[in-house]
Formats: structure tokens, sequence, C-alpha cells
């Protein structure tokens, strides 16, 4: 006899639908998964037996084929152990077959209860676009398939039995309900917290504003990775659509719970400089799986010392930066992955850190200095908006007692500047100045004849590329944004055209 179930599979963070086709037949007893499984889904056949006969059903003493469709993509993972399980008991008549716009998911264990998979957002997406309306998740995972929307009937099952019960109608499961945030579920650390460094703040102000990448230079102990770790809370909240697209990737790694199924603040991502060119950008065999810089989409990706990171790790940015996707191609697929993020690097002038400090505690020579910065190239650095000099802090300021101004008023004057750009690029448009094109660029960030003489002495005493213009025009209309004028004014290009000059690399 033959049944059909519908399930779900992965293919990078986009999910299909697949149907696992359970035949029994007279022959020899044999047990055979087909539809390129990998091993973990090879292995689903020793975990259905021992749950088939652990909850009191019967094996089938047949010989049992399970064909994964559409049978050309390969399958990877425990996410078919629900759909097989149930479609070898409706097959042999221990189970009526389940209704045909219903989908299974799940792992099991051997005792026959349900473990969480990873990716159930993207799995529950794609029920929706396949016309699913009802979809058994294991009830761990439930919450999170929810965030799919209405259309789609999530049932929470905690075991085999239960599901059985239900498919009779001899006990139902009740529906989850869609998962909603608390009140004050999260919290990011605040910049009323740090002492002193106005003018980093200020750059990093300008930086949420208008989502442009930034580098701070300073010596040991200045505050940079501290200063860093707020940017988060100065961003703007996360829209449902931004919210929706940063889960499915944090879900497809495994990185979503019960407790927070959904991604409700910016996404902050902060590898150690050991890291990989393939746990950067992503990859893997055979199935590729988003990076650090995926993670990071709609949020922050922090690299604390700079030169430190390979040299090969940092050349992966530089079209992701661009783009804001990141293609990864293997021998048995190809993935696009989504990858829009703000760079905020933070670096030390040179290998000991004291390069340029008072009291002549560096000992590097010239050479060793450039040396240091050299591992950096030229078009990485290009990418880069804004850099901001991080000064060690006087006694003075590390021993005063006032707070310094709170996450919350800086954040204010952050989403009234990009308020203006929503408006000003519409719905269709780019999200931020940092995202303008060619032709918006043109429009909306004109110069008047003296700012036009402003940035041509600054293009020919700077050696300014064509990327670098752009940036400094750029970063110009977030100021002028901040300072809520229409057009772009000297004084804010002057200050853009500041933090494109670092003294460290002028020397």
């Amino acid at each position: 006899m033959l049944c059909v179930i519908r399930s779900l599979g992965l293919s990078g963070v986009n999910g299909y639908e697949v149907r696992a086709e359970c035949d029994l037949s007279n022959g020899l007893p044999a047990f055979e998964v087909v539809g390129l499984p990998d091993a973990a889904v090879k292995e689903a056949r020793d975990r259905v037996r021992s749950a088939i006969r652990n909850c009191g059903f019967s094996f089938p003493v047949s010989r049992i084929t399970v064909n994964l469709s559409p049978a050309d993509r390969r399958k990877g993972g425990t996410v078919y152990d629900l759909p097989i399980l149930t479609g070898i008991l409706a097959a042999g008549g221990q189970l009526p077959p389940p209704p045909p716009d219903a989908a299974f998911v799940g792992e099991l264990s051997l005792g026959g209860a349900l473990r969480p998979v990873a990716g159930m957002l993207p799995m529950a997406l794609a029920a929706k676009r396949a016309g699913i309306k009802a979809l058994f998740v294991p009830a761990d995972a439930a919450a999170e398939a929810t965030l799919a929307g209405d259309g789609l009937t999530v049932y929470p099952v905690e075991n085999v039995t239960q599901l059985v019960h239900h498919l009779q109608g001899r006990a139902p499961i009740p529906p989850a309900e869609r998962w909603t945030p608390a009140a004050g579920a999260a919290c990011c650390p605040d910049f009323a917290d740090v002492k002193g460094q106005e003018q980093v703040k200020r750059a990093l102000e300008i930086a949420a504003a208008g989502g442009h990448n930034i580098a701070m230079i300073g010596p040991p102990g200045s505050g940079k990775s501290m200063l860093a770790r707020r940017l988060p809370s100065i961003l703007p909240d996360l829209s449902p659509r931004e919210a929706l697209e940063s889960t499915e990737i944090h879900s497809v790694m495994g990185l979503t719970s019960r407790e927070m199924p959904m991604v409700i603040l910016r996404p902050f991502r902060a590898p150690h400089h050991s890291i990989s060119a393939t746990g950067m950008a992503g990859g893997g065999s055979p199935i590729p799986k988003p990076g650090e810089i995926s993670l990071a989409h709609n949020g922050v990706l922090f690299l604390d010392e700079l030169p430190e990171f390979h040299k090969d790790v940092l050349e992966v940015l530089r079209q992701p930066l661009e783009e804001g996707v990141v293609h990864i191609t293997r021998s048995a697929a190809s993935e696009t992955f989504p990858s829009r993020f703000m760079l905020v690097c933070a670096m030390n002038p040179c290998k000991c850190g004291w390069y340029g400090q008072p009291g002549g505690r560096c000992r590097c020579s010239p050479q060793e200095v450039r040396r240091y910065l050299g591992k950096l190239s030229g078009p990485l650095l290009d990418r880069i908006d804004l850099y901001v000099e991080v000064p060690a802090l006087t006694f003075e300021e590390l021993s005063a007692k006032p707070r310094a101004e709170s996450s919350a008023a800086i954040k204010a004057r952050v989403n009234a500047a990009r308020a203006v750009q929503t408006q000003r690029f519409g719905p269709d448009g780019p999200d931020c100045n940092a995202h303008m094109s060619p032709r918006e660029m043109g429009e909306h960030c004109a110069l008047d004849p003296t700012c036009q003489a402003v940035m041509e002495g600054a293009f020919q005493r700077m050696g300014l590329t064509a990327r670098s213009y752009d940036r400094i025009l750029r970063v110009a209309r977030t100021i002028a944004d901040l300072d809520g004028v229409q057009t772009i004014q000297v004084r804010h290009l002057a200050e853009a055209i500041q933090y494109r000059e670092s003294a460290y690399f002028r020397r």
C-alpha cells in the first residue's frame, strides 16, 4: 500500500515542500530511504523503527520503500523522521490517512518523543506558500512556526501517541497561539555607561542614522569595544519584514529557542579574529550554510582587533559590503544569502597599541607601524565610511560622577533622521542613506557651488577614489538629516570629510 505524506525541507535559508512517499509491498523485509538522503536521513530508519515499537505499534514485516520527492534535491537533517513514521503507520492501516492539506515535520527520539529541528520558520513560510493549512511540528518549535502568520494552523506535538490520538479523533491537539514578545523581553547596554568620548559617540550616532560603516582607532582600554557593543541600542527597531528575515537565518543555524523564537533586536555579531573565510562568508559541504556576515543581516558585524584577522577573511567582505548579498557556490549546491549589515571595526594604531600616545610607551619603529597597518587592503578601507580616533581617557573623565547621555535620547534623534530617509525614498527605495543608488545620490546629494569647491579641494588633497567620494556625500546627507536640513551645507560636508581622514592613516 502507498501513502504520501507532505513535509518540508531546507535549501540555504529557504524552505520547500517535500513529499514522503511510503510504500509497503510483499517481499523480504527491508527498509530503504531514497531521494538523495544524507547520513542523518538514512539513520531515520532506526529512529522510526524504535519509535513505532516503543509507542505500542507493530512495525510492518514488509518491504518498505520511502521516496523523498523531489528526488533530485539533496535532503539533509532529521526533519523527515515524523513524516516517514506517519506514512508507514498510514500505509500499514494502523493510522487514518492524514488530510491532504496537512504537513509533518520533526525529529524522533527512540521513545517516540518529538524534538525540534533547525529552520522551522523558513519551512513554515514554505508550507504557507504551498497551500498547506495544518502543520504538525514538535512542541518546542511551535512558537517559531506560528510566526509564519495567518492561514497556517500549527499543532504542537509532544510525542507520537499524542499525534495518533489526534489523527484518530480521540484527543484533538489544541492549535498553538501566535507568539508575541513580552514587553521588555530584551535590552541592550546603554551609552549612559560610557564616560567621555563625545566625539566617538557623535560618529556612532551618524553611523546609526545612515547605516554607515565605521572604524574606531585608538590605544588599548580607550573604550572601543564598549562603544561598539552599545551601538545596537541606538539603531532603529527592526521592522516586521526585517525581523522575519533575520529570524529565518538564525533559525537555519539553530540559534532560536522555545522561549525566544524570534529575533527582536538587531543582530550583533562579534566573531573572533581566528575565524575562517568559510565561517565569515558561509559555505560548507554538501549544503552551504550562512556565515557570520549573514547572521549579522539587518544588524552589526563587529570586528575587534581588525588587523589580526586573516587577510582572506577580510577580503571576503568586499563584495557583500557593496551588494548586500553573498553568493556561495559548491559542487552540490549554489546558494545566495542576505548580508546587509553595518561593519564596525576597532583597531590599535600599532602592534603594541600605543603609537602616537604621550609618554613614549610605544616602542614600534615606523616600519613596524606601516607593516601592521599594511595588513589592511586599500579596497577594504575604501568601503568604510567613517574613521574616528578614540583617545585614552584622562583621570578627570574617568572619575567624573555625572552620567552621560542615554541611548534613548540618542536613538530618538536617529529615529527622526531615519524617518526623513523613509519619507524621502518611499517604501520601494533604500532603507537608509548608505544604500542610495547613483541616481538617488544625484537627486538628494546635490552640492551648491561653495560645497562643490570644498569637495574638490578634499578630493585633490586626499586622493579620493570614486567610491570614497560617494561615501562622503552619503555621510554628509546623513549629517544634514540629523540637523533637520533639506540641502547639504558646508558644515555637513566638512564634518563628513573630517571622518574620512584619520591621523594614523595619514602618517
